[in-house]
């Protein structure tokens, strides 16, 4: 089942802590590259930094949630608020999917 998740950060929170741990946090991507499909920061149309996305491949939610839990960027506190929602793809490449 393919799942979003949708993080937001903490805005409290520096750019420092962000850098700090961008390093180890592209790593345990790459380590989940199996699971975790895509993943990228989001930003408000003003450009300030408004949290992330991954497209998650799992069984349950409880898979995705010891995910973001093991994330280098979950205890740094960077992480405000985590939601996860199911995902059915109905459309791609200009056409309808079966």
């Amino acid at each position: 089942m393919l799942y979003v998740v949708l993080f937001e950060d903490n805005v409290t929170l520096g750019a420092d802590v962000r850098r700090r741990h961008m390093a180890a946090h592209l790593s345990f991507l790459e380590h989940n590259a199996a699971r975790i499909k895509a993943a990228g920061p989001l930003r408000a149309l003003s450009g300030d930094p408004a949290g992330g996305l991954w497209m998650v491949e799992a069984d349950s939610p409880d898979v995705i949630d010891a995910l973001v839990k093991a994330d280098p960027f979950w205890p740094s506190g960077l992480r405000h608020s985590v939601r996860i929602l199911s995902w059915s793809q109905v459309f791609a490449d200009g056409r309808r999917l079966p």
